[in-house]
């Protein structure tokens, strides 16, 4: 009997699990089991953060369940670590949605060195790049994402980004590849532009499915510009893999 998939949400940089609270909560009522992480060092996982991206995916890997199938998703420095993930364990990834991608992953030296010296100024250069304009003015929005980013240990933040800036191996971990793979993007991102995507793309060729959405009115903050959209294409990415389950899926619950 085969079981029931689990989707893996996994975080970027300096966040926790609190970014996917739109989607964990849609997909639940979808019926979905889903398993929101805080990577070491954030949220409710003890730190110190954890480098570089293929450490960081052996420790997604200790963290499920050997017997499920998985979807992992991913966000920006998420995304490589599902990659990471999905490559090291082909015979467990049953998906793999890549969103806010592109590889490699580079980081401004100067944001680097900020992120070590001036925490708050970081976080409000973060803010104006990874949302849209009209999105900027929604101080709520922009606030929340700010706060988010302050509860992490002020150590994280630069650990994670020169995890994503040093991170060599996404190109070979595409080319492992072998299940069908949803690359969600937005149209407004300037963290992670389209125009960066087509070297990852290429060597996804030996995905069995590599499906492409583009968000028009959002940008590298996605999750929370637009949650709906978001969710909505995870499930519908989702729900191949659990129509060919011949097993129940079990209580949807969350879990960090």
């Amino acid at each position: 009997m085969t079981a029931a998939p689990l989707l893996v949400l996994i975080h970027g940089a300096g966040h926790d699990h609190r970014v996917w609270q739109a989607q964990s909560a849609a997909l639940q009522q979808a019926g979905l089991d889903v398993l929101a992480l805080d990577l070491p060092g954030h949220g409710q996982t003890p730190g110190p953060a954890l480098a570089p991206i293929e450490a960081l995916a052996d420790w997604v890997l200790a963290q499920l369940p050997p017997e499920r199938p998985l979807l992992l998703a991913g966000h920006s420095m998420g995304s490589l670590i599902a990659l990471e993930a999905a490559a090291r364990a082909p015979a467990r990834c049953v998906g793999l949605a890549l969103l806010g991608t592109v590889f490699p992953m580079r980081v401004a030296p100067a944001l680097l060195d900020m992120a070590r010296k001036d925490p708050d100024q970081t976080h409000r250069m973060i803010n104006q790049w990874a949302f849209t304009l009209a999105h900027q003015a929604e101080t709520d929005l922009c606030e929340r994402n700010r706060q988010l980013l302050a509860a992490q240990p002020p150590a994280s933040l630069p650990v994670d980004l020169a995890a994503c800036n040093s991170y060599q191996g996404g190109l070979e971990a595409a080319r492992q590849i072998r299940c069908p793979v949803l690359l969600l993007c937005a149209e407004q991102d300037k963290m992670t532009p389209l125009k960066a995507l087509p070297p990852l793309q290429d060597a996804l060729a030996s995905a069995p499915r590599v499906e492409q959405q583009i968000l028009p009115d959002s940008g590298h903050s996605m999750m929370s510009e637009a949650p709906e959209a978001v969710s909505a294409a995870l499930l519908a990415f989702a729900q191949p893999f659990i129509q060919a389950s011949s097993s129940p899926l079990p209580a949807p619950s969350t879990r960090q």
